[in-house]
């Protein structure tokens, strides 16, 4: 099995190196905050992902799995080091801050004296690659020994040890053909399991990614401006998508309307796409990817109008919130669109109660203006209006009886599209969808 090392142990590390290591690979991974370093020895993991703490404490109980914030011994301890550093939007700018990849490079190249294989990961504008190989060639003791491979991560918050344990296809952007032999055995188990390996270039390997998001993140815009059309005419988004869906061209995955995309990566993937694009002369090419961020940002305004609309004025109202992470099974609540239109009603004047199953810590650490209630039967007590907002599976198994008698009103917006209509409106609710057909009466 090969010694591997692991830069960087955020989602996408912590999740990269417990899941080598299950597979028998020597792994240590490393990262500058000690604090961080010292929770994942013992197992804890700082994030919420299913069957991640499993993972992580059997990999350490194992041997397999180490921690530690000294460079050298990575250097040394290992022949395959996976950069799986941050890539954030930067400040000011739609365009990446490559701080922690320029650091992460220049730390680690001088103490490169031996041949190795250097792994990146994280999602990177096109060209950066390329930077890194030249960079570790010309400033590590082993020079043109040090060889780069891009290989994109896919991973999706809620599904991330399957997503690595059994990728639907591993990219590899190699300069040397003999490192695609040694990254097959990486990855051996999952080749075994019929991943495809695509074996390309650097540039095509880091636009995999960026291309693969902006796609999605088309499509996802795409039908929720359909449930725009759809509201003014008096159609159901709905069965317009399981009707286009049926094409095989275009597919039934990904379009489903509500309250748009957020988290840390497709907001900040779009956008860092078209400042590279701008930077290469291309910015009218990728003029479009401005639209979708556009109409993804007004699903937020959306579900505030409407509740505007609901309740004729939002000041001095008690609204319940059902969800504050971007997405089930995931407590990151960065660029959510659940937590965005919770302090839009707060701003405006509403009394707001928010709940959600994992979140509800991240909304306490940064002391909003919302109530975050645990008890999600307790969220709804006297609620003039309730919001669901993030697609948790204890949301749709609700007993929407039992629920109306705690609130002022039984009026509920179903921002995902998904609660079952027969099942709320017996149960006296008034339940309104976004591009499907009902109006919100006055009650």
């Amino acid at each position: 099995m090969a010694r591997l090392s692991v830069i960087g142990t955020g989602y996408l590390g912590v999740t990269h190196a417990a899941c080598m290591a299950s597979l028998g690979h020597s792994v240590v991974a490393l990262d500058i905050d000690e604090v961080k370093i010292a929770a994942l020895s013992v197992g804890t993991v700082p994030f919420h992902e299913p069957e991640l703490p499993e993972l992580l404490q059997a990999s350490i109980a194992s041997g397999n799995l180490a921690f530690t914030s000294s460079w050298s011994d990575v250097a040394v301890g290992a022949d395959v080091h996976f950069l799986c550093v941050g890539t954030p939007q930067s400040a000011g700018s739609d365009a990446a801050d490559m701080g922690q990849i320029r650091a992460a490079v220049a730390t680690l190249a001088p103490l490169l004296s031996k041949p190795c294989i250097v792994v990146g990961k994280s999602t990177v504008p096109v060209g950066t690659a390329q930077w890194i190989a030249d960079y570790f060639e010309a400033n590590s003791p082993a020079g043109k020994d040090v060889h780069l491979v891009w290989n994109p991560e896919f991973l999706r918050e809620g599904f991330a040890v399957k997503d690595t344990l059994y990728p639907d296809r591993i990219v590899l952007g190699v300069s040397h053909s003999s490192d695609v032999e040694v990254l097959r055995e990486v990855y051996a188990s999952a080749l075994k399991n019929d991943a495809p390996l695509i074996s390309t270039d650097y540039a095509t390997a880091e636009l995999v990614k960026v291309a693969a998001n902006a796609f999605l993140a088309t499509k996802i815009s795409f039908i929720n401006a359909f449930a725009d059309l759809a509201d003014k005419v008096g159609a159901d988004v709905g069965t317009l998508a399981d009707a286009i869906g049926h094409d095989s061209r275009i597919g039934r995955r990904f379009l489903n309307a509500g309250i748009g995309f957020g988290g840390g990566c497709l907001p900040k993937d779009i956008r860092a796409l078209q400042a590279r694009a701008n930077e290469l002369g291309l910015g009218e090419q990728f003029e479009f990817l401005k639209n979708v961020d556009s109409v993804n940002k007004s699903r937020r305004a959306r579900m505030v109008e409407l509740a505007r609309e609901a309740l004729g004025s939002i000041d001095g109202k008690t609204i319940t919130i059902l969800g504050a992470a971007f997405k089930p099974d995931s407590d990151d609540i960065r660029d959510s669109p659940a937590l965005d239109i919770a302090l839009a009603l707060a701003n405006s004047g509403a009394a707001v109660q928010l709940h959600d199953p994992v979140a509800l810590p991240q909304v306490r650490a940064r002391n909003l203006p919302v109530t975050a209630i645990d008890d999600v039967s307790e969220a709804f007590a006297n609620a003039d209006l309730v919001l669901h907002l993030t697609e948790w599976k204890n949301y749709r198994d609700l007993n929407p009886a039992t629920l109306g008698e705690k609130v002022s009103c039984k009026r509920i917006i179903d921002g995902r599209n998904v609660l079952d209509r027969e099942v709320w409106s017996n149960a006296g609710w008034h339940i309104t969808y976004l591009g499907k057909p009902g109006s919100l009466a006055a009650l």
